[in-house]
């Protein structure tokens, strides 16, 4: 097995298959910098991969190690003030924006653009899938995972969070802040859900916190840098207000 450092937390699991691996490599640990207790262990028994595989035969063993480490990191991260979004993360002068929504609502796109807005090296994409949240010391961190969906666009840094913006397609472009009941709704559907009651204790705990934070926005966009402008200068007048 080998060691990870995933949202500043020691991560031990055994990495198989190529896809694993790959997204996996700059987050692995070197022997020497493994000697502090580890705080998750991903043991992922294949012959239930076997069985996975056998019951949905469209997936390869490789990508079902995939969907299964990456729920178990998921689970097991609510234990460290943390939980995971359907989202696809930027960081730009240091603050990340969370873009969500249901599958082709455009995230991935939308995150594109602003790397073309504002060049990818100042428009990073730290997760393009399923970013990690952690509260530490009153603020909210996102962090690059290995597991970023069909796409290898992951990068292990971290950023606080300053928004969280729910896209839905249109013609024209309209941004609007959401109540909290609104956002809590959208959240929670976007989130990874555990069936553990107490796990959903500490995650429903987790986004109280959070809405006391961070300011969520629904986002009526078309495809276009206009879109990007708009959310943009939104997100920064509210951080011009605080």
């Amino acid at each position: 097995m080998s060691t990870y450092r995933i949202a500043d937390l020691k991560v031990k699991m055994d990495c198989w298959g190529a896809t694993l691996r790959k997204q996996g490599g700059s987050y692995e640990t070197l022997p020497f910098e493994t000697e502090d207790a580890i705080d998750i262990n991903i043991d992922i028994d294949r012959e239930k991969l076997q069985k996975s595989k056998e019951k949905y035969p469209r997936l390869t063993l490789n990508e079902w190690e995939y969907i299964q480490t990456g729920f178990a990191f998921y689970q097991d991260l609510l234990d460290f003030n943390g939980f995971c979004l359907h989202a696809s993360a930027v960081a730009l002068e240091n603050r990340a924006v969370l873009f969500s929504g249901p599958c082709g609502a455009g995230k991935s796109t939308h995150a594109g653009l602003w790397q073309q807005y504002f060049g990818p090296d100042r428009a990073v994409i730290i997760n393009d899938d399923k970013p990690a949240l952690r509260l530490l010391n009153s603020t909210f961190y996102i962090y690059g995972t290995p597991w970023s969906g069909k796409t290898s666009l992951n990068v292990n840094i971290r950023a606080p969070l300053e928004a969280i913006v729910f896209l839905k397609q249109a013609k024209e472009n309209h941004i609007r802040r959401l109540d909290n009941k609104e956002a809590v709704q959208l959240i929670i559907y976007q989130s990874i859900r555990p069936k553990d009651s107490i796990k959903m204790d500490k995650l429903l705990t987790l986004i109280d916190a959070l809405m006391q934070k961070t300011p969520v926005y629904q986002m009526d966009c078309n495809v276009s840098l206009e879109a990007v402008k708009q959310a943009y200068n939104t997100i920064s007048s509210e951080r011009v207000k605080q």
